[in-house]
């Protein structure tokens, strides 16, 4: 079994963080059960957010009896202190708990401080004073407010994506945490379902050793295969190198992520999924993405008013408009028999 401590926090867990945002989208009843079936197969590590609707809800409902032996990570997107303290007490209730284990300020657009007026930083150090927090982190998209975060020297944590789809600069932040003892939590390891071999996912992150992936699950079959890497850390190998290459070779460039922040679009299109529809089809192919409701959705781009207010948004810097058109252009290919999905697409 692979083990990561989290820099100054002292958390040490398996490789294998749980990634509760997909349970949202289970019932309560399958979401504490799968829940609970992680911690018996071995995860400890659950990151949770206040934004991801009953999430926090699903494992309270699932773990509270086992609060003492798991830690748990949760955020707010508040950006106010009032609203601060309204969400951490909202979540410490629907968790069951008395206390956070990691308390992370969600993806903000700066990063918080004291006396940079908000009363946000503040707010952290008093709640982690009464008990109710025990470390400080932060979850960020935008690489300079991530690095400022970590330069600043006010954080114990970073979660940012990373997955073998990284750029130099992404590599250098998890060196930069390192350096600044702060644990790095990597979220977006499948890159929101492009990537499909997750023991080349596991491998790449098993390569840094302050890295802890927080795996996104919401189906059994998704849980047995991480704990599957518990007990078999999945090793670097020349034919899960030669695929790590082939996909970045495919995947280079301006992608969408799928992080959503995009949203809402004032013209009700879904950006994070018609932003990436063609690389969905051709990677991860579903049936509901040809379905009538699909084609209904894709067709809602058509409809973009040009306000631009998604590339503002967007962290990755994406012409969004331009690659929502190109999307819809490609699906409708598909839909016209043009081209095929999957590996032949």
């Amino acid at each position: 079994m692979t083990t990561v401590t989290l820099g100054s926090t002292g958390i040490t867990v398996n490789k294998n963080g749980f990634g509760a945002l997909p349970v949202q989208r289970i019932s309560k009843e399958d979401g504490a059960a799968l829940l609970k079936k992680a911690y018996e197969g071995g995860i400890t590590f659950f990151d949770t957010a206040r934004a991801y609707s009953d999430s926090e809800e699903k494992i309270g409902m699932g773990l509270s009896d086992v609060r003492d032996r798991i830690y748990i990570a949760t955020k707010t997107m508040s950006t106010t202190a009032e609203g601060f303290w309204k969400d951490l007490e909202t979540s410490l209730s629907l968790l069951k708990t008395s206390y956070v284990d990691i308390y992370q300020f969600h993806n903000p657009a700066f990063c918080p401080k004291p006396g940079d007026g908000t009363g946000l930083y503040e707010a952290m150090i008093q709640a982690k004073g009464q008990g109710k927090i025990r470390h400080i982190g932060i979850t960020n998209h935008r690489l300079a407010v991530a690095m400022e975060a970590v330069e600043s020297g006010l954080y114990e944590t970073l979660q940012f994506p990373f997955c073998y789809l990284a750029t130099d600069k992404e590599i250098a932040l998890v060196d930069a945490c390192r350096e600044h003892n702060m644990g790095f939590i990597a979220m977006k390891s499948l890159s929101g379902g492009l990537i499909t071999n997750a023991a080349a996912a596991y491998a790449f992150a098993d390569q840094y050793d302050n890295v802890l992936p927080i795996w996104g699950i919401q189906k059994q079959s998704e849980l047995d295969e991480f704990l599957g890497f518990i007990r078999h850390p999945a090793a670097m190998t020349p034919q899960l190198r030669e695929l790590i290459d082939k996909d970045r070779k495919a995947l280079s460039g301006s992608f969408c992520r799928g992080c959503g922040y995009c949203m809402p679009c004032p013209a009700g299109i879904e950006i994070n999924t018609c932003a990436r529809m063609s690389l969905l089809l051709r990677r991860s192919p579903s049936d509901s993405h040809l379905s009538a409701k699909g084609q209904e959705k894709m067709r809602k781009i058509k409809d973009c008013l040009h306000c631009n207010k998604c590339m503002s948004h967007c962290p990755y810097g994406l012409d969004t408009p331009k690659l929502l058109a190109r999307n819809l252009k490609d699906y409708e290919e598909v839909l016209a028999g043009k081209v095929m999905t999957a590996d032949n697409f």
